[in-house]
C-alpha cells in the first residue's frame, strides 16, 4: 500500500519565527500584565478595538471560550478566539471567525511585536525580556485588530491577576471552575487560587462562575463584592433545567435572569460540557445586558450546534470505540469516567483499555486512580517533551491502581497496541493532558506537530539573546 503524500513543511520564514518563539522564556522574573501593556501601547493598543469576554478557570475555560466565540460568529460578528495551549499548531491560538492565523500572518505579526520590543528597549522602557506568552498575547490582540474583530473570547493562560491577558477591561468576566493546579504559582488552597483567578474582575464588569460551593466560591464572592462586580453563580442565578444526552451530543435548557434558552443542541460530550455550556450562555446573556449588543436566539442555537473543540471527550473512532480527553487533574478525570459511564453503560472495564501519559508536574497517581473505573488494563508511555513524566514513575503509579499494566515506548505504539487489544464490549480511552491529546491526534490524523514542547512550561529554559528585527 503506497504511503500517503508528505505534507509540505513550513516556509523558512515561518520555521524561523517558530524557532524564535520556542526560545523565549516561559516566565518573567517579575510576572504581571505590565510588560504586555507596554507592548500593546507600542502597537497602538489594539486590544481596545474589540469587546471581549475574559475567561479563566482551572478547567473548562477553553470550551467556554470556544462556545462564546461560536455564538458571536453565528450572530454575524467578526470574532476573535484566543486560547492556549494548542494541540498541533501555534496558529490555533489566534482564530478569527473560526480560522487560525495563516503562517504569513504569524510571521508578519511576530515581527511587529519584535519591532515594538526594540522600540521599548531603545527607550529604556523594557524592564525585562518578554516571555513566550506575552509575545503571543500581544501578537494575537494585534492580529484581531488588524482582522477587524469587533468581539472576542479571550482565555487566560494561567491564573488571572498576573496573566498577560489581564490588560483587558472586558465587560464580562468568567471563572469556570476551581481545582488545585499550578499551586507553585497560584497558591496551595482553593481560596488562594480563587483570589488569583478573581484578579480578572474589575469595576464596571459583570461576572459569572461555574464554581458552585466551598471556600473557592466564598472567595470569588468576596472579591466580586469588593469591586462591586455583580456575580451570577451556576446553580443559583444560572441553571440547567433539562438535559438529554446521546452519543452524538446533548440537548439543554438553560435559564438565566435575562432569558430562557430551550433546546440548545451541543455536539460536545460529557456532563462537564453541560455545565460549561450553561456558563457560556450566562456570559453571553451578560454581554448583551452590559454592552447593549443584541445576540439573537438563533445565534445561540446555531453557534452551539457548530462548535468544535478537539481533544475534549472526543470520539476518534467507533470501531473500536476510541475516545480522547485532555484531562490532567483528578477532579476532571472523575468527570470523564462518569461521562463515559453515562454514554456507554453497557461497556465493561474488563474489556476496556486506558492509554495514559503525563507531564511531570501533574498528579499522576491521583489521576490514574480517578480513571480506574474506565478500564482494567492500562498502557503507559513517555511523551516527547523535556517535561514528560518519568516512564518508571508512570508504571509504578499505574501498578498501584490497575491489575494489568504495560509499558510501551511511544504514543504511536500505544495507540496501535490499544486498538488491537480493546474487546468488543470495551472502549479505548487516551487521557493525560493537552500535550498527550496533541500527540494522539498527530498519530491518528497524520497531522504533523509544528514544534517542541508547546505546553507553556512552568520552568524557564536557559536565557537566550534576542536579535533585533529590521
Amino acid at each position: 500500500m503506497p504511503e500517503p503524500p508528505r505534507r509540505p513543511g513550513p516556509s523558512p520564514e515561518y520555521a524561523s519565527t517558530l524557532r524564535y518563539l520556542w526560545g523565549l522564556k516561559r516566565l518573567g522574573t517579575r510576572p504581571g500584565p505590565e510588560l504586555t501593556a507596554l507592548l500593546l501601547r507600542e502597537l497602538g493598543d489594539p486590544h481596545r478595538s474589540f469587546s471581549s469576554v475574559h475567561v479563566t478557570g482551572s478547567k473548562g475555560k477553553g470550551s467556554v471560550s470556544a462556545l462564546i466565540a461560536s455564538v458571536f460568529q453565528a450572530a454575524g460578528r467578526r470574532t476573535g478566539l484566543y486560547t492556549s495551549p494548542h494541540l498541533l499548531s501555534y496558529r490555533e491560538r489566534a482564530q478569527v471567525d473560526g480560522r487560525p492565523a495563516t503562517p504569513a500572518e504569524v510571521v508578519r505579526g511576530i515581527a511587529r511585536v519584535r519591532r515594538a520590543m526594540d522600540a521599548l528597549e531603545r527607550g529604556s522602557e523594557l524592564f525585562r525580556e518578554a516571555t513566550y506568552f506575552e509575545v503571543t498575547t500581544a501578537w494575537a490582540f494585534d492580529h484581531f485588530a488588524r482582522r477587524h474583530a469587533d468581539s472576542a473570547a479571550i482565555e487566560v493562560g494561567i491564573g488571572g491577576r498576573l496573566d498577560a491577558t489581564n490588560v483587558l477591561q472586558a465587560p464580562v468576566t468568567v471563572i469556570t471552575s476551581l481545582e488545585l493546579e499550578h499551586t507553585e504559582l497560584l497558591g496551595s488552597t482553593l481560596r488562594e487560587i480563587a483570589r488569583e483567578k478573581s484578579g480578572i474582575f474589575h469595576r464596571d464588569a459583570w461576572a459569572v462562575t461555574g464554581v458552585t460551593e466551598g471556600e473557592g466560591l466564598e472567595e470569588v464572592r468576596r472579591q466580586a463584592a469588593k469591586l462591586g462586580v455583580p456575580l451570577w453563580v451556576l446553580g443559583k442565578e444560572v441553571r440547567v433545567e433539562h438535559r438529554e444526552s446521546a452519543l452524538e451530543g446533548q440537548t439543554l435548557d438553560v435559564v438565566t435572569p435575562e432569558a430562557t434558552h430551550r433546546g440548545l443542541s451541543l455536539p460536545l460530550l460529557g456532563t462537564f460540557q453541560a455545565r460549561n455550556a450553561a456558563v457560556a450562555v450566562a456570559a453571553l446573556d451578560l454581554f448583551q445586558k452590559v454592552t447593549g449588543r443584541t445576540l439573537p436566539e438563533r445565534a445561540y442555537q446555531e453557534g452551539f450546534g457548530a462548535v468544535r473543540w478537539p481533544g475534549r471527550l472526543e470520539r476518534l473512532s467507533s470501531a473500536p470505540l476510541f475516545y480522547l480527553d485532555a484531562t490532567h487533574t483528578p477532579e476532571s478525570a472523575k468527570e470523564v469516567a462518569a461521562s463515559l459511564r453515562e454514554l456507554h453503560p453497557d461497556r465493561e472495564a474488563a474489556s476496556s483499555v486506558l492509554l495514559y501519559s503525563s507531564l511531570s508536574d501533574k498528579r499522576v497517581g491521583e489521576n490514574l486512580a480517578a480513571l480506574r473505573p474506565v478500564a482494567e488494563t492500562v498502557a503507559v508511555f513517555p511523551l516527547a517533551s523535556e517535561r514528560a513524566a518519568d516512564p518508571e514513575l508512570l508504571r509504578r503509579e499505574a501498578r498501584a491502581h490497575f491489575p494489568r499494566v504495560f509499558a510501551l515506548p511511544s504514543v504511536a505504539e500505544a495507540v496501535r497496541w490499544g486498538r488491537g487489544l480493546v474487546g468488543p464490549r470495551g472502549l479505548l480511552l487516551a487521557a493525560g493532558g493537552v500535550y498527550l491529546a496533541g500527540a494522539v491526534l498527530e498519530v491518528v490524523r497524520g497531522v504533523p506537530h509544528e514544534g517542541p514542547d508547546l505546553t507553556d512550561p512552568i520552568s524557564s529554559p536557559r536565557p537566550r539573546s534576542r536579535r533585533r528585527v529590521p
